[in-house]
C-alpha cells in the first residue's frame, strides 16, 4: 500500500492504517477510491484513507491547486484561507497554508474561524489570486470540506475548475506533496479584514431612518455553533440595532453541534431553541446561520400570531422586493439587475419585471451567480439575488452567498416594514396579492451506492426520452434540457439556451407550474423542485397555500414519486 510506504506519512496515520488492515470492510470503505476533487473542491467524512478528508487528501488538493496557480500567474501569488467551527478545520487550514507556502505562495491565514463570505471578501480586498475555505457547510458533524476560490472571490468555474482537477489528479503519491512550510510566507489576518468587511456591510444599508426609529427591534439570533457568532451580532450592532439576543446554548463554536441533529437553518429542529426564546420575548424576527455563515434561515410571526419558518424562496422574494423598492425610490440608473438560479422561484422575475429591472438566471450554485457578475462587471450592476437553498448576496463586494450581509438587510427590511405598520408576513401577503401566490417544494430521493447512481441515471434518461405531456391537469408547453442546451416548445420547435451544459431538466406548463429535476452534485440524491402559482386576493392565505400544496401532491403522483 503506497500510503504505508510514503516518507511523508506520520506514525499515527501508519498505525491507523495497520489497524484497518485487520478490518477489511473498514479498509475497503476508506481506501476503495479517491475522495474526488470536484468542481466545488473536496467534501467527505473525516478519517484516514484516500476516500476521507485528512491532511493528506487536503495536501494533495492544495499541491494541485498550487501547481495550477503557478502555471497561471508568474510571480507574487497570494491566497487567503479561512475555516469554520468543524472538527479539524483549523488543522486542515494550517496544512493548506503550509503546502501553499512551501510552493512559494504568500498566504493570508485567518487567525480564528470566520464566515465563508468574509473569505470571498478577503480575496478581493487583499488582491489575492485564489483562496480556500475549510467547511462542509451544513453537513453532519462527521464531514469536512475544502472549497477553492479564484481571484474574483468566486468559487472555481470553467476553465479553472476542470484544470485544477486535472492538476490534483496528477498527484499520485503523498510524497509529491511539499509539506515543508515557509513560515515567512504565512501572514495571520483578522481585525483589519473584519473592519473592512463590516464597513462594506454597513454601506449596503438602504433605510437608516427606519433602523434609527426601530433600533429596539427584538431580534433572536443563533449561529448554531458556527462562525456566524463572530460577525452577525457585531454587524447588527454596528448598523444600530440594540436588542439583539443570541441563543447562548448555541453560541459557542463546536464541531460536534451538540444541540442539534443537523446544523441546518432550513430545519425547524435546528431553530427550536431560537423559537422558544423568541416566544418568551415576543420577538420581531428570528435568524439562524449555518456553520460557515453563508446561508440564513428566518422565522417571523404569521397572521395567527405563531412563529413561522420561511422557506428560502420566500426570504429571497422579500429581500429582492425590498432592494428594488428602495433602489426605485432613489432612482434607477438603468443598468441594475437581479440574479437567481434556474430552480429558484419565478416570483423574483415577476417582481423585477414590474420594476423594469432585468432578472438573469444561472445554473444552480452561487459560483454561477459570481461568474455572471464577473462577466457583467463594468457594464451592469448587480443589486442582489439568491437561490432557493437559503443563500443570498447583496451587492458585488462578496462573490459567494453571504449570511452576514443578508442578516443585516433582513433586519433592516423588518424595521422598514414596521415603520409602515407591517410585519414581514404582512409584507409577504402584500407581495402575493400583487403578483400571485407562489408555493415551492423540494423533494429529494436518496439512492446510495453504484446501484443508486445507475437508478438516478436511468430516471433522468426516462424523463428525457418520455417527458410528461401534462402535469396536474395543465399542458406542458416547454421542456428545457440544460444538458443538450435546448428548449423544446409544445409544437416541437427547438431553441438553443445559452447555459453551460448541466444535467438538469425543466418542465413548464400552461398554468405557470415549473418542475425542475437534477441529480445532486455532492450527495447520492436526485432532486425535484416544484413551483406552483395561483391568483390571490389577499385573504385566506392558508387556504390558498393548502390548495397549492395539494397541487404539488398531484405533481408527485403524475411523476410516480
Amino acid at each position: 500500500m503506497s500510503w504505508l510506504n510514503a516518507t511523508n506519512m506520520d506514525e499515527s496515520s501508519k498505525m491507523e492504517i495497520h489497524r484497518l488492515l485487520e478490518r477489511p470492510d473498514e479498509l475497503e470503505e476508506t481506501f476503495h477510491n479517491d475522495l474526488e476533487f470536484g468542481t466545488g473542491g473536496l467534501r467527505g467524512i473525516m478519517g484516514i484513507g484516500t476516500n476521507r478528508m485528512n491532511k493528506y487528501t487536503v495536501g494533495m488538493a492544495t499541491q494541485g491547486f498550487s501547481n495550477y496557480l503557478k502555471s497561471q500567474f508568474e510571480e507574487n501569488i497570494k491566497v487567503a484561507i479561512a475555516y469554520d467551527s468543524r472538527n479539524n478545520s483549523r488543522v486542515f487550514a494550517e496544512t493548506t497554508a503550509n503546502v501553499f507556502s512551501a510552493n512559494g505562495i504568500h498566504v493570508f491565514l485567518f487567525e480564528e474561524l470566520r464566515p465563508t463570505p468574509e473569505l470571498s471578501f478577503a480575496i478581493r480586498h487583499l488582491g489575492c489570486q485564489g483562496g480556500v475555505v475549510l467547511t462542509a457547510s451544513h453537513n453532519p458533524k462527521e464531514y469536512n470540506g475544502y472549497k477553492a476560490y479564484w481571484s474574483d472571490g468566486g468559487q472555481l468555474v470553467p476553465p479553472h475548475d476542470k484544470n485544477v482537477i486535472k492538476e490534483v489528479k496528477k498527484i499520485k503519491s503523498i510524497d509529491e506533496i511539499n509539506f515543508h512550510a515557509n513560515a515567512s510566507l504565512i501572514q495571520p489576518i483578522g481585525a483589519e479584514v473584519d473592519a473592512a468587511y463590516l464597513e462594506m456591510i454597513k454601506s449596503l444599508s438602504l433605510s437608516p431612518d427606519a433602523v434609527k426609529k426601530h433600533n429596539d427591534l427584538k431580534i433572536i439570533f443563533s449561529s448554531i455553533h458556527g462562525t456566524g457568532i463572530t460577525m452577525v451580532p457585531k454587524a447588527l450592532e454596528e448598523l444600530g440595532f440594540t436588542q439583539v439576543q443570541v441563543v447562548k446554548e448555541q453560541a459557542d463554536p463546536d464541531g460536534n453541534f451538540p444541540t442539534v441533529i443537523y446544523p441546518n437553518p432550513e430545519e425547524k429542529e435546528a431553530l427550536s431553541m431560537a423559537l422558544k426564546q423568541a416566544e418568551k420575548m415576543d420577538a420581531d424576527l428570528v435568524m439562524a446561520t449555518d456553520p460557515d455563515a453563508d446561508r440564513v434561515g428566518i422565522a417571523i410571526k404569521n397572521s395567527k400570531g405563531e412563529f413561522q419558518l420561511l422557506n428560502g424562496n420566500q426570504t429571497g422574494v422579500l429581500i429582492v422586493y425590498y432592494l428594488l423598492k428602495k433602489y426605485s425610490a432613489r432612482g434607477f440608473k438603468g443598468n441594475e439587475y437581479i440574479g437567481k438560479t434556474i430552480v429558484t422561484t419565478e416570483l423574483i422575475r415577476d417582481i423585477s419585471k414590474s420594476f423594469e429591472v432585468n432578472c438573469y438566471d444561472t445554473l444552480t450554485g452561487f459560483k454561477w451567480i459570481a461568474d455572471m457578475i464577473r462577466n457583467k462587471e463594468g457594464k451592469e450592476v448587480f443589486i442582489g439575488g439568491g437561490e432557493e437553498s437559503y443563500g443570498y448576496m447583496i451587492g458585488e463586494a462578496v462573490r459567494d452567498k453571504d449570511a452576514v450581509a443578508s442578516s443585516v438587510i433582513i433586519a433592516e427590511m423588518t424595521a422598514w416594514a414596521k415603520a409602515q405598520g407591517l410585519g414581514l408576513f404582512d409584507l409577504l401577503i402584500k407581495i402575493y396579492k400583487e403578483y400571485g401566490c407562489y408555493y415551492e417544494e423540494l423533494k429529494s430521493i436518496t439512492k446510495k451506492g453504484l446501484k443508486g447512481a445507475e437508478e438516478i441515471k436511468k430516471m433522468m434518461e426516462d424523463f428525457r426520452s418520455s417527458p410528461p405531456q401534462t402535469l396536474a391537469g395543465s399542458v406542458v408547453t416547454e421542456v428545457i434540457d440544460y444538458l443538450e442546451g435546448v428548449k423544446i416548445s409544445e409544437g416541437g420547435e427547438r431553441e438553443m439556451v445559452d447555459f453551460p451544459k448541466s444535467n438538469v431538466l425543466q418542465f413548464l406548463t400552461e398554468d405557470g407550474t415549473k418542475v425542475s429535476i437534477r441529480p445532486s452534485g455532492t450527495e447520492p440524491k436526485i432532486k425535484f423542485y416544484f413551483s406552483v402559482r395561483s391568483e390571490f386576493d389577499g385573504t385566506n392565505y392558508f387556504d390558498t397555500e393548502g390548495k397549492l400544496k395539494s397541487k404539488v401532491h398531484n405533481l408527485l403522483n403524475d411523476l410516480n414519486l
